[in-house]
């Protein structure tokens, strides 16, 4: 559709006009207090934070009949006062995707397909090619082997950083990084 000057003052103005109308007589925080109210009436609300980056924005959530149903920026939280980036957004979509993986999947060597396998055996499965690697990678005048590290993530809080990192070094891995951008 191809505007002319004139006729894109024209439309410009006819919505300035009706935007300015349309609040005559309409309160709108109260309107828009009343929709919020009805979205996640009866839902338990949450804070949480962001897990994609390193900032720690902070998110609230409101869950219902344990679905995630609304999740919004943190207006009260110090780092992001409300506000939140497309990925932080989009955080909505992490535990209500029908795409979510929620059983460990494993591909044998050689194999074109995965397999849904248990906890159980993708735990013991893991920790065997840890033990293995590492006894056949040990450096003995050393005490460690440089065949492994380990990488934190941004969701992961000081505590849990600190348990990984005391993981790490019991299993002798001098390779410690982390991904976060700050």
């Amino acid at each position: 559709m191809k505007l002319k000057r004139r006729e894109f003052l024209k439309l410009a103005g006819a919505t300035g006009a009706g935007l300015a109308l349309s609040q005559l007589g309409f309160n709108m925080r109260s309107l828009e207090a009343a929709s919020k109210e009805c979205r996640i009436h009866g839902a338990r609300e949450y804070t949480s934070i962001c897990n994609f980056c390193s900032c720690g924005c902070g998110m609230i959530c409101h869950v219902k009949d344990g679905k995630l149903i609304n999740l919004e920026g943190d207006s009260d939280h110090i780092i992001n006062e409300g506000a939140l980036c497309s990925k932080g957004a989009a955080m909505y979509e992490v535990p209500n995707s029908d795409q979510r993986v929620k059983t460990p999947l494993y591909r044998a060597p050689g194999s074109d397909r995965w397999e849904e396998i248990s906890w159980e055996t993708a735990i013991e499965k893991v920790a065997q090619k840890i033990k293995q690697v590492r006894d056949e990678t040990w450096i003995d005048e050393l005490h460690s082997t440089d065949a492994m590290s380990f990488i934190g993530g941004a969701q992961n809080n000081n505590e849990e950083c600190y348990l990984f990192t005391k993981m790490a070094r019991a299993f002798g891995v001098t390779f410690l990084e982390h991904q976060a951008r700050v």
